[in-house]
């Protein structure tokens, strides 16, 4: 279990399958119930008592800097990358902004409701550094509403994460919430990178791990993806804890 002081959250994507929403409005700062997605995953952060975040923000920049500026909590350092550094980059451009230990990462497009027990919490209290560099929240391929394809990982009994082979369906979806430890980007270099490189060094020496999410989480990608979440939460169709 660990203290969690530090976030990030990432919204410097180009939203291209949210087009042409993503025209005018960066994608997280569409709304979803009246709030824009980067403030619910604000709320997120600061309601599990981490107090120091970073946003990086690329598309649309001065609307993401205003954004985070009009907020009294958690406190946010913006980090306007001239050129997209993309997730692996982004990170390690932040690192110097977020601590020396674990820190956790929510994708600027995820939204989710928790079950009995806040998500965030709940990888702080699994997290073990000791085994780990990074701890990504799951979902279950077969409850989300949306295209899923594939799915993205396996996980075994002790909940190490391994990608699947080639024509392998993967039950479970990463769900954009994780959290790491610096050294998981130990063997990169500045500049633009995905995080893909990282995580797959991580599962062949044993140390990325999941933990199954047990709430309800929405596959955000296009904009009648975003019109059904609405129509879902308006309705009361999922559970609320």
């Amino acid at each position: 279990m660990i203290s969690l002081t530090h976030g990030m959250v990432l919204a410097a994507g180009l939203g291209t399958r949210m087009r042409p929403l993503t025209e005018t409005v960066p994608k997280p700062l569409l709304a979803l119930r009246g709030r824009s997605l980067l403030d619910h995953a604000l709320d997120r952060l600061s309601e599990a008592g981490i107090d120091d975040v970073v946003v990086n923000a690329h598309h649309l920049a001065p609307q993401v800097v205003a954004a985070c500026e009009a907020r009294t909590k958690p406190h946010c350092t913006v980090l306007v990358e001239d050129e997209l550094l993309e997730t692996g980059g982004g990170i390690r451009n932040a690192l110097p902004h977020l601590g020396k230990g674990p820190f956790a990462v929510v994708n600027g497009d995820a939204y989710w409701l928790d079950g009995p027990n806040s998500a965030l919490s709940r990888l702080a209290a699994a997290f073990d550094e000791e085994r780990m560099d990074a701890l990504l929240l799951m979902v279950r391929a077969a409850a989300v509403d949306g295209e899923v394809g594939l799915g993205d990982f396996l996980l075994d009994p002790i909940g190490r994460i391994r990608r699947p082979k080639e024509r392998e369906v993967a039950p479970y979806l990463y769900a954009g919430v994780q959290i790491m430890h610096p050294r998981l980007l130990d063997d990169t270099k500045p500049g633009r990178f995905g995080l893909m490189g990282s995580w797959m060094r991580a599962i062949e020496e044993g140390r990325l791990y999941g933990l199954v999410h047990d709430g309800v989480w929405f596959h955000l990608s296009t904009p009648p993806d975003l019109v059904r979440a609405e129509e879902i939460l308006d309705k009361g169709l999922v559970k609320l804890f």
